[in-house]
């Protein structure tokens, strides 16, 4: 008898070439959004996939087991912007069903959050993660095209009352665009019970216009804090397996922590446990990769449990990628892709 989920089959958790195993997964729910940031969404136009190629929440889900089966125990739900997705606790509770999950996070620009903090968290959702690149509405509406800084920070006070087990906020750094605010976004941070992830700008997706000189380094970043608010102490991981976990947190001396992801420059390729599911169903093993594994045909092709965890360990299986150790050692480092490609 086939086994009702992919999860019932026993497997040994998978590693790949490389043997880091298969923890965490990112789940692109829709390719749309509703900001156009600069360096994410900077061209004028942009096709987007029709309705009927994106997976349901149902496939999404089947999808989930298969990896689960294969070691997935957190999930991170992304776009595009993921609030645009309509009905998205629908696809948190059928997730927060999977008692394999240890965590069930949201990555967001804001602008729909307040609207939606409390159903999200009833439905299951653990951890929200805002975008929030400046606190000026001039700047916010320079960087994103749209004028949004009010609804993005009601999102932010939502999300805090509504009790997730944590809020924290993304802010990629780029040099003369932002960089000045550096300490301001530490501040609101303390202010309001959130930590700040610091990321330097990354030539992926869509940063068709990334520039080498846009990048503002992790040692930057933090000795611009430490300017402002003093001396900042490493925050040591708790006992247990190493971390994967991009971000290097840290400590000011009133508890106040940060977090900076420093990918472009320190890459953590050899730690990196992460995969990414599009909203089209193509699985890719790194951010840097050119293509991905098709899962929405045998999806809907009717594979059985068994195929669709055998195809995700195959995948996982072979995986040597190390994209950002690569893109590093590049003399002449452009744009990973120009819009015509994209």
């Amino acid at each position: 008898m086939q086994p009702e989920r992919a999860t019932d089959i026993p497997q040994p958790p998978a590693k790949d070439a490389l043997q880091r195993p298969l923890r965490n997964l990112r789940i692109s729910v829709t390719d749309r959004c509703n900001l156009r940031c600069s360096y994410c969404m900077p061209e004028d136009a942009y096709r987007w996939l029709p309705r009927r190629e994106l997976l349901s929440f149902e496939e999404i889900a089947r999808a989930v087991d298969a990896l689960t089966a294969c070691g997935v125990s957190r999930v991170r739900l992304t776009g595009g912007e993921p609030l645009l997705r309509r009905d998205l606790s629908h696809l948190v509770e059928l997730l927060a069903r999977r008692t394999e999950l240890e965590d069930i996070a949201l990555t967001t620009n804001g602008l729909r959050l307040a609207s939606q903090a409390e159903e999200l968290r009833r439905a299951g959702l653990g951890r929200v993660t805002v975008s929030l690149d400046t606190l000026r509405s001039a700047r916010y509406a320079e960087l994103t095209r749209r004028d949004g800084l009010a609804q993005a920070l009601g999102g932010i006070r939502a999300a805090v009352a509504a009790g997730f087990a944590s809020v924290k906020l993304n802010t990629v750094v780029m040099r003369d665009r932002n960089d000045d605010e550096i300490p301001d976004l530490v501040a609101f941070g303390r202010k309001h019970g959130v930590e700040v992830r610091f990321i330097e700008y990354m030539d992926v997706g869509g940063a068709t216009r990334w520039s080498p000189a846009d990048v503002v380094p992790r040692d930057e970043i933090l000795e611009r804090v430490e300017n402002r608010f003093g001396p900042l102490e490493p925050v040591q991981p708790a006992d247990g397996p190493p971390s994967s976990a991009p971000a290097q947190r840290f400590r000011l001396e009133d508890g106040t922590t940060i977090g900076v992801i420093s990918s472009t420059t320190a890459p953590f390729c050899g730690s990196c446990d992460r995969t990414r599911l599009t909203a089209d169903g193509r699985l890719f093993t790194c951010l840097y990769a050119r293509d991905g594994h098709d899962l929405r045909e045998p999806l809907r092709s009717g594979a059985s449990n068994t195929e669709l965890v055998a195809l995700v360990r195959g995948i996982w299986s072979t995986r040597d990628d190390r994209g950002a150790e690569e893109r590093l050692a590049l003399e002449d480092r452009g744009a990973l892709a120009d819009a015509d490609e994209l």
